[in-house]
């Protein structure tokens, strides 16, 4: 399948269907930042004399918060206000090759919506369909104005490879809760077998603009990021094109891609990472995950074996799908309380070990490098991934599972609500995986891939000079090995602030007393069922013999 590389500029208003009606049209960007395969874009230019693509900065999305604990605004990261603002770029800088331009505007996005509406006469809405929630309750808002003033709305479903709607329909009503289930509900994609379309010769230019402030695409400074000390930010470039180059470099290599295995790729692998990275791509629809699919299945014809799903990338593709069908179809997928898919189990309240997580101070250089690589660059192996996220809450710290779920939706530059959550609920046990007892060691799971350390060296310089003998549990060196490494434990780099040992052992417990309260009241548990069990593992923890190991409640600053 060709890739839309190139775009070739064509004469202003230049439309097939321009001269055919006198209409007015709005497309609203807010994921699905392409040109190819963008469904709403072109049904916005089909028989429209004008079309005023708009994207709306969110000031709660995008506007700095001071109390925030990174750079960045209330709900995101700066990493990821940066890919985003490239990612506006790089589609502003299309659309004027096809004689039109993105209009930027301020303010709360149903608001504005509204405003552009009356004050363009728009005849004809058009924006992706987006199964977050939070864009739910905004589409709600533009589309109840939208039917009041006879206007049509087109909001066709190219986030993803499937109507979540229908695979719940065909479900009786309720998403699969299992990958299998939802690939035998699913079957294959309705377009799979038709050609996408894939470029835009030319659009309908943008009509007298009237008393809406429009801007230009905002850099960090303009949004008011100033001052910002941060050495080093995500190495990933937002954008279509960018997306589209790295898919191009991906499919390429079609040995690399037949042979795709999700479980086998090196979490430590930094300077040339062993996946796509093409994540953020997908959340923010820079690229389309149909047109990837279809990629994709192209390599698969054309080689004599491939992976299947689960583990190949077309499985990859899947499993994103399943999670914002699961998501889309339950109630407080976000939480524990109300979520009916959702083991409830007391977690710990403990915010100096969350700090102590999130700040990469726990003491095992493996969970504090994968933390720092996340802080600087946005991104990390989704392997990694799994290793600080079973770390933080049923591995070692038994922290909640919400709070950890919090810092990844403010620092991934790929950070999407649907995924987001449903990884968090799948690696703390909570839902959907359910084999407690199978945690990732802090030690050795990344020795296995990387047992020079030369990860860790990376991210945590700090420990560049620590023997490869100790630099998985730099507290066991000698004190002679410590000082000629430059680094004593305790001052230089902190003390873990558990025994891993024992701590996953008082977590398996724990579980396993959740796991038997869950089925004797058949997962309905009050508030006061999970204050009791809270006190009695507490106790129970209180009367273990003193000789365990206790846990060093003095944290590095």
């Amino acid at each position: 399948m060709p890739l839309p590389f190139s775009l070739s500029r064509p004469q202003c208003c230049r439309h097939p269907l321009t001269m055919a009606s006198g209409s007015t049209s709005l497309i609203w960007f807010r994921k699905g930042l392409r040109i190819h395969d963008n469904p709403a874009l072109e049904y916005a230019s089909k028989g429209s004399k004008f079309v005023y693509p708009v994207f709306v900065i969110d000031p709660h999305y995008m506007e700095p918060d001071p109390k925030a604990f990174t750079p960045g605004s209330t709900r995101a990261g700066l990493n990821r206000i940066r890919f985003l603002l490239e990612s506006l770029v790089d589609l502003d800088l299309s659309l004027k090759k096809l004689g039109s331009r993105l209009l930027v505007l301020k303010g709360e996005p149903s608001q504005v919506l509204i405003r552009c509406l009356k004050e363009w006469d728009v005849k004809k809405l058009c924006f992706e369909f987006d199964t977050d929630p939070y864009y739910q309750d905004l589409d709600v808002k533009v589309k109840d104005y939208a039917s009041s003033a006879g206007i049509e709305v087109f909001s066709p479903v190219s986030h993803t490879l499937f109507n979540p709607e229908d695979i719940i329909q065909k479900n009786g009503g309720k998403p699969p809760l299992s990958y299998q289930s939802f690939l035998k509900v699913a079957g294959q994609p309705s377009w799979a077998s038709s050609p996408l379309s894939t470029t835009i010769l030319s659009l309908p230019c943008v009509g007298h603009i009237g008393s809406c402030e429009i801007s230009e695409v905002p850099t960090v400074e303009e949004l008011g990021y100033k001052d910002i000390e941060q050495v080093e930010w995500t190495p990933f470039r937002g954008g279509e094109s960018e997306a589209l180059k790295r898919l191009r470099e991906s499919i390429n290599n079609k040995e690399w891609v037949a042979n795709f295995e999700k479980p086998k790729g090196d979490p430590s692998a930094f300077v040339k990472p062993a996946t796509t990275v093409l994540s953020p791509y997908l959340k923010f629809g820079c690229l389309s995950s149909r047109y990837f699919y279809q990629c994709l299945q192209d390599v698969y014809r054309n080689v004599r074996k491939h992976t299947s799903p689960p583990v190949s990338l077309v499985g990859q593709l899947l499993w994103r799908d399943f999670f914002y069908t699961v998501a889309f179809g339950t109630p407080n997928f976000d939480h524990m309380r109300g979520n009916r898919i959702c083991k409830q189990i007391p977690w710990s309240d403990d915010n100096e070990l969350l700090a102590a997580w999130r700040e990469a101070r726990t003491g095992y250089p493996w969970i504090d490098a994968i933390m720092v690589q996340l802080s600087k660059w946005g991104w990390m192996h989704h392997l990694a991934r799994h290793c600080v996220a079973c770390f933080l809450t049923r591995g070692d710290l038994f922290v909640h599972w919400e709070k950890g779920r919090d810092v990844f939706e403010r620092l991934l530059i790929d950070s999407d609500w649907a995924i987001n959550n449903g990884n968090w609920l799948w690696l703390s046990c909570s839902s959907f995986f359910y084999q407690y007892n199978r945690i990732y060691s802090p030690i050795s799971f990344g020795k296995k891939y990387d047992p020079n350390g030369n990860y860790i060296r990376h991210f945590l310089p700090v420990l560049k000079d620590m023997p490869k003998e100790y630099i998985y549990e730099p507290w066991t060196a000698p004190i002679n090995v410590q000082t000629k490494a430059k680094c004593i434990i305790g001052r230089d780099y902190p003390k873990p602030v558990i025994s891993h040992d024992s701590a996953s052992k008082d977590c398996k417990r724990k579980l396993a007393e959740a796991y038997a309260l869950n089925q004797q009241l058949n997962g309905q548990l009050s508030e006061a069922d999970l204050v009791n069990l809270k006190r009695k593992l507490e106790q129970d923890q209180d009367q273990e013999p003193k000789s365990r190991p206790r846990r060093q409640r003095k944290l590095m600053t």
